[in-house]
């Protein structure tokens, strides 16, 4: 196969030259590329960020969060995972386990969409069709940090919460134990290509091709609207011992705007919460939109003794 070159480590950028190529070039082969992305979260089309992931870890550990456009579930991503994009006609991941196999390492297919090393998962993939073609993409972990890897998507109700942290890191592997004679991922990611393209050469993007990948990262994949107003309605319940007692925030959010709202708890107040609650419907998600839209109202007055950032960080964690 041919194979594109992207040295970038953007995901916003690299979100948006899988569209782009799944888009605009089309080849009578597949053709592939191998990419990193800096540390990050990726969710997949019809996810809802708020329900899926850790967005508190993520802000404090500087953890971008990005969508793609196939669907499945939402990914961790760091420099010392390698990420495969094929693009063609009916094009599968075999190529890529077939690879992995005349490394040494013992691959396969196991599953709706994962590759497995000795029954633990090593990579998952996901596709889309676009109408004459097809992408697949794909993770593949060398030495990602598997405790961030559980710490980012280890939300109230999520698959971690119910099967635990440990049982998942035992279900899960990095292929740098399968390959002992590589020193780096930079080593693997070389034989890789050189092995998938089987000395078939480099494939270049139209003229303008990088600009318009630019250009759709600014429009689209690291907009506000994209990553969080795409998300799907779901219900949230936060809860959090505040000056005023104990209260619990029940959130249905949809676009990444609060449909419904509602406090509950043993809190002290003077005033019913749900008039509160009402200048907060159809606000964003988002702490410096809420805090706008409370900054005339006495919070404590619903609240006793609580202040504004107080409620706010409780609805938004």
């Amino acid at each position: 196969m041919k194979y594109l070159l992207n040295n970038s480590t953007d995901p916003y950028f690299n979100m948006a030259l899988d569209e782009f190529c799944l888009e605009n070039i089309v080849a009578d082969e597949p053709y592939f590329y191998l990419w990193r992305n800096r540390p990050s979260v990726i969710i997949g089309l019809n996810q809802n960020a708020y329900s899926e992931v850790n967005l508190p870890y993520l802000e404090e550990h500087g953890i971008t969060l990005a969508r793609r456009v196939t669907g499945g579930g939402a990914v961790y991503h760091d420099l010392q995972n390698m990420n495969y994009t094929i693009v063609g006609r009916h094009p599968s991941p075999l190529p890529m386990v077939d690879a992995l196999r005349k490394l040494g390492v013992p691959a396969e297919l196991t599953g709706r969409n994962d590759i497995f090393v000795e029954g633990r998962k090593v990579s998952g993939y996901a596709r889309r069709v676009s109408k004459n073609q097809e992408i697949i993409h794909g993770t593949l972990m060398y030495d990602v940090d598997l405790e961030t890897l559980t710490r980012v998507l280890d939300t109230p109700g999520s698959k971690l919460q119910a099967k635990g942290i440990a049982s998942v890191k035992s279900r899960v592997a990095n292929l740098k134990e399968y390959l002992p004679g590589f020193s780096s991922l930079d080593e693997v990611q070389a034989a890789l290509q050189e092995i998938l393209s089987a000395g078939d050469g480099t494939l270049d993007l139209p003229e303008d091709g990088f600009e318009r990948v630019r250009n759709m990262r600014d429009e689209k994949f690291s907009t506000w609207d994209f990553i969080y107003g795409h998300s799907h309605e779901a219900g949230l319940v936060r809860s959090a011992k505040l000056p005023c007692g104990t209260v619990e925030a029940h959130i249905t959010v949809d676009r990444g705007l609060i449909k419904e709202l509602a406090f509950f708890g043993d809190f002290l107040f003077s005033e019913p919460t749900d008039v509160l609650a009402s200048k907060l419907i159809g606000r964003r998600l988002e702490q410096k939109a809420l805090l706008e839209a409370l900054a005339a109202t006495e919070v404590s007055r619903f609240f006793q003794g609580t202040e504004a950032n107080d409620l706010v960080r409780l609805i938004v964690h």
